[in-house]
């Protein structure tokens, strides 16, 4: 089982539930990688602090690999379900290729 950690800015308070919903969301999505990370870094940030913007929601997603070096990839969203959503997408293409290297050698 992956360690999630989820990391927010001081203009974001995430509620228990939403938290879960995170969780959930990100274990389900790499699952399958589930193996090969140790441990996943999630930090929701606000762009733009408290004045209102599109594309604002930032979020980065670390994936610690073991004996490998991290991977890390950003997605910005209107909302932080669709930051999250799009960072998902990147990360899991980024873990289909370093899974396909660990297997060829």
């Amino acid at each position: 089982m992956m360690t999630i950690q989820l990391n927010t800015d001081k203009n974001l308070t995430i509620h228990q539930e939403y938290e879960e919903k995170i969780h959930n969301q990100l274990n389900e999505g790499l699952n399958r990688y589930s193996d090969l990370i140790t441990r996943l870094e999630v930090h929701l940030s606000d762009e733009n602090g408290s004045k209102e913007g599109l594309e604002d929601k930032r979020c980065l997603l670390e994936a610690r690999i073991s004996g490998k070096e991290p991977v890390a990839v950003t997605n910005l969203g209107n909302t932080y379900d669709l930051a999250i959503t799009g960072a998902l997408t990147k990360l899991k293409s980024t873990l289909e290729k370093v899974a396909g290297k660990m297997k060829s050698h």
